[in-house]
């Protein structure tokens, strides 16, 4: 068996990993992650998963490397991670009451393979009330996270309805991972407690 690597620090991607039965390290990528406006976000996605798996395959050339990115796109526009308050606002009161598309890109990189894909989901909100915004707006939760919110966690609350993979929305559609990793001799180790 392969040697997996993650080319991520994110502890969501780390988690789905490990909840899925795969041994691997975790290195963060240090390649830029450069969106220009008008971007397609499927595009987006796959090329800075693919730079982040190069980045960290370029120290590690004898393993598999998953590189992974996710946007959250609306009208046409990415929405990034936010760096204020105001722009987390902004941002989630763009998603109130309306459904938007999180893609997630994956480059699963090898010394003599390489699979790029991605996975859109559609996610609709509720109508989110201004004091219900605020009280998560004061929270750390909206700023490492694209879109503002993180489903996984009290971003959960504004969820109406999800349409495909509701992993993809946390990080990574681990479920496609998964069968995407078999060409790389990477499997599972399931333990019975």
């Amino acid at each position: 068996m392969s040697s997996l690597i993650l080319a991520s620090q994110s502890p969501r991607r780390k988690e789905l990993l490990q909840h899925a039965g795969l041994s691997f390290i975790s290195q963060k990528s240090l390649a830029p992650e450069i969106i220009e406006n008008g971007s397609n976000p499927a595009k987006v996605v796959e090329d800075l998963a693919l730079e982040k798996a190069k980045d960290v395959f370029s120290y590690q050339p004898d393993h598999v490397v998953i590189g992974a990115d996710t946007v959250v796109s609306s009208d046409n526009q990415i929405l990034g991670k936010p760096s204020t308050k105001a722009e987390a606002r902004f941002m989630l009161q763009s998603l109130s009451g309306r459904s938007h598309h999180v893609y997630t890109g994956t480059a699963i990189l090898s010394p003599k393979k390489l699979r790029l894909f991605h996975v859109k989901t559609e996610v609709r909100f509720y109508p989110l009330e201004d004091w219900f915004l605020e009280a998560y707006l004061s929270t750390s939760e909206p700023y490492d996270k694209a879109g503002a919110y993180g489903i996984q966690e009290k971003g959960r609350l504004f969820v109406e309805s999800l349409t495909g993979d509701y992993f993809n929305v946390v990080g990574l559609p681990i479920s496609r991972v998964m069968r995407e990793l078999q060409a790389f001799d990477v499997f599972p180790s399931f333990s019975s407690n």
